[in-house]
């Protein structure tokens, strides 16, 4: 995992007032928790005090509380009771403190900050000059066993269509890579497919293309689009369980029409479309290996996969800039 960056790791709907929920993220244990008002946390599933889950606690006075000894921990991780001790102690019960992780939410999306909490600043990545809450959205989920880089990958990948999808959206048959054109801005991936039915000739180059109406982004850590149209749009966050296991949230975005419960069927069909493309990706990514990609390995890429040579070494440079290289 790329250390001091925002994750988007659940959807908001995931964790409801008052409730808590137990997720491995980041090769971490988490319990998410919502308080009464509707304050978002989470902090490591383990209690400072015997090691229990607070997970399998309650949520009350806005604090976690932990089920075996009653321990209540505020939303920074702050332990503010213990009962054992009587509500007139004046102990320093700053020792128990539980790790936490800074929660952000918006568009739906709980996000959570890794790595050094002093560090914690600005907002989550999003598509905002792209998806505003004029669309309507489904959204559905699946679990690959998969590094969550090669996940991401999978979605800049324009060699593949014509294989993995050729009854989808790979249909025609058009093998030939032109280019790709790849746009990198900051953190941001932006390229198109401008494939061609190969009859001898040969590829444009990265130049000659451009990037079509139809084009992907990726911004990092973790969260992709793909424009469909102005008013259709694909996006997934990509939650990192552990070295093996990603998450696959993926949203359909529609905005056809000025009547929000038309959009709102044509999204929920539009989900069953999701589906079906990235089960044909996930039946193939699942047997990549090694497990996590790298800049520097023993693939021998072409000059199709530059969006993926781009995606490694932003990543690979952001781990450096974070101190793990």
């Amino acid at each position: 995992m790329i250390r001091n960056q925002w994750y988007a790791v659940l959807p908001s709907k995931a964790v409801k007032k008052g409730g808590i929920l137990s997720a491995r993220r980041l090769g971490i244990d988490l319990a998410f928790f919502r308080t009464e008002d509707g304050i978002p946390g989470c902090v490591a599933d383990q209690c400072t005090h015997r090691g229990a889950a607070l997970s399998k606690g309650k949520v009350k006075g806005g604090c976690i509380k932990c089920p075996f000894h009653g321990l209540e921990f505020e939303t920074d991780g702050r332990c503010r009771f213990i009962p054992a001790n009587g509500i007139s102690s004046k102990e320093d019960i700053s020792r128990y403190n539980v790790r936490h992780y800074p929660v952000r939410e918006a568009n739906g999306i709980l996000c959570i900050w890794y790595g050094d909490n002093d560090l914690a600043a600005g907002e989550p990545p999003f598509f905002g000059g792209y998806i505003d809450d004029t669309y309507a959205y489904s959204e559905i989920e699946d679990h690959w066993n998969s590094h969550y880089s090669r996940s991401i990958e999978n979605q800049l990948d324009v060699v593949h269509l014509p294989f993995v999808h050729y009854n989808t959206i790979g249909k025609g048959n058009k093998t030939l890579v032109n280019g790709p054109k790849v746009i990198v801005e900051g953190i941001s991936i932006t390229t198109s497919a401008n494939n061609a039915v190969d009859s001898g000739q040969k590829p444009k180059s990265a130049e000659e293309c451009h990037i079509n109406p139809t084009f992907v982004q990726f911004k990092f850590p973790n969260i992709w689009m793909n424009n469909i149209s102005e008013k259709i749009k694909v996006m997934i966050y990509f939650a990192p369980v552990d070295n093996e296991n990603t998450i696959l949230y993926i949203r359909f975005y529609c905005k056809l029409s000025k009547i929000r419960i038309f959009n709102k069927i044509v999204a929920y069909f539009g989900k069953f479309g999701n589906r079906m493309i990235e089960r044909q990706d996930k039946r193939v990514v699942e047997t990549q290996i090694p497990g996590a990609s790298a800049l520097k390995s023993d693939e021998k890429l072409i000059p199709g996969d530059r969006p993926v040579v781009e995606y490694r070494r932003i990543r690979e440079a952001l781990k450096r800039e974070a101190g793990q290289m």
